[in-house]
C-alpha cells in the first residue's frame, strides 16, 4: 500500500517553528515526513533530526528525505534525549510533535487502528509489544472501565466492559469488528443511531493505551524542552481533549512568571519565565484545508518559545 500521509497545518508550522536555516531541528513524529521535508528544504548548514517509532514511516522518510541534511531514527520522541547524546547535539533549535494516528495507520487495515474493516485487533504504533486483542484478554472488568473512561471519555465504558469481559469468556476478541460489534450492543439504541460510530471512543482508548500515549508526551515533553535552546520554538498538534490538555498545561507551566503557593497573598518567589507562549490560543485547521483533508477537523497547534 502506498503510504499517504496528509501534513497538518504545514504552512502554520513551518511559521511556528521560524526555521533558522543553519539551526538543529527535530521532528519527533516523521510519519509520512512532510513536515520533515519541509523543514529540511529549508535548511543550509543546519540539520533534521527525524524520529518515528513505525517501522514502516522510517522507511519512507528515509526514502524521502534523501538528499536533504536530515537523519531518520527509529524510536519514539520520549527517547529524543538519549538520541542527542548518541549524536553529540547539546541543544536544537525547534521541535515539531504530530501526534495520534497517522493517516498510513488508519488506510492500513491490517495495523487494526479503524473500526471500518475487519482486521487483526493491534494497535501498535510501533508493531512491537503488547496488543489491543492482548488488553482486552487480560484486563478485569474495572481496569478497563478505567481506560475506557480516562482515555476515551466513554460514557458507557461500565456497560462495554462488561459486554467484552462476558464475550471473551465464550472466545477470544481478535478482530476489530468483533469489538466494534461489541460496543455497539453495549450501548442504548439511540447512541447508535448517531452519525458517529458508538466505537470510536472505545478505539480510541484503546490505542492510547496500548502505546501509552499520554505518559509518553508527558515523558517527551519535559525532555525535548530542557533541549530546546535558548529562542527555540516547540509545536505540538493534538488531535483529542486529552492531549491537548496535557500540552496546554504544560505550556501554561512553563510560561508562569510566580511558582508562589496560590494562598500566598503576593509574589515572594522572584521567578522567571521558562518560555513564551506564542499561541494564546490554538491554532485550527482553514476552510480550505478542512475540505482537502476531514481528518484535520480536530487538529490543534499550539507553539512555544524558550526564554
Amino acid at each position: 500500500m502506498e503510504f499517504k500521509h496528509y501534513s497538518v497545518m504545514l504552512k502554520e508550522c513551518m511559521d511556528g517553528l521560524a526555521i533558522d536555516p543553519a539551526g538543529i531541528y527535530l521532528d519527533g513524529t516523521a510519519g509520512g515526513a512532510g513536515h520533515s521535508k519541509e523543514i529540511a528544504r529549508r535548511l543550509t548548514t543546519g540539520q533534521l533530526i527525524a524520529l518515528d517509532q513505525d517501522p514502516d514511516a522510517v522507511a519512507i522518510a528515509t526514502e524521502r528525505l534523501k538528499g536533504l541534511p536530515a537523519q531518520v531514527v527509529q524510536t519514539n520522541f520520549c527517547r529524543a534525549p538519549q538520541v542527542l547524546d548518541e549524536l553529540g547535539i547539546s541543544q536544537i533549535n525547534g521541535v515539531l510533535l504530530d501526534l495520534g494516528v497517522s493517516s498510513h495507520q488508519l488506510d492500513s487495515p491490517w495495523r487494526g487502528f479503524s473500526y471500518h474493516a475487519d482486521a487483526p485487533l493491534d494497535m501498535r504504533m510501533s508493531q512491537e509489544g503488547e496488543t489491543a486483542a492482548d488488553l482486552v484478554a487480560t484486563r478485569d472488568r474495572e481496569e478497563l472501565t478505567r481506560i475506557l473512561r480516562d482515555y476515551g471519555e466513554e460514557p458507557y465504558a461500565w456497560q462495554i466492559a462488561g459486554k467484552i469481559v462476558a464475550a471473551r469468556e465464550e472466545h477470544p476478541i481478535r478482530t476489530t469488528l468483533e469489538l466494534a460489534q461489541l460496543v455497539a450492543a453495549a450501548v442504548p439504541p439511540a447512541e447508535r443511531r448517531k452519525a458517529k460510530n458508538p466505537a470510536r471512543r472505545t478505539f480510541q482508548a484503546l490505542r492510547i493505551a496500548v502505546n501509552s500515549e499520554l505518559d509518553v508526551l508527558n515523558q517527551g515533553l519535559d525532555g525535548l524542552f530542557e533541549r530546546l535552546a535558548p529562542g527555540g520554538r516547540m509545536c505540538i498538534i493534538t488531535f483529542h481533549s486529552l492531549e491537548d490538555r496535557l500540552v496546554k498545561q504544560k505550556f501554561k507551566r512553563w510560561a508562569q512568571r510566580c511558582t508562589c503557593p496560590p494562598e500566598y497573598p503576593v509574589c515572594v518567589c522572584g521567578g522567571k519565565p521558562k518560555a513564551k507562549l506564542i499561541t494564546r490560543k490554538p491554532i485550527e485547521p482553514s476552510a480550505r484545508e478542512l475540505e482537502e483533508n476531514r481528518r484535520s477537523r480536530s487538529a490543534k497547534l499550539r507553539v512555544l518559545e524558550k526564554c
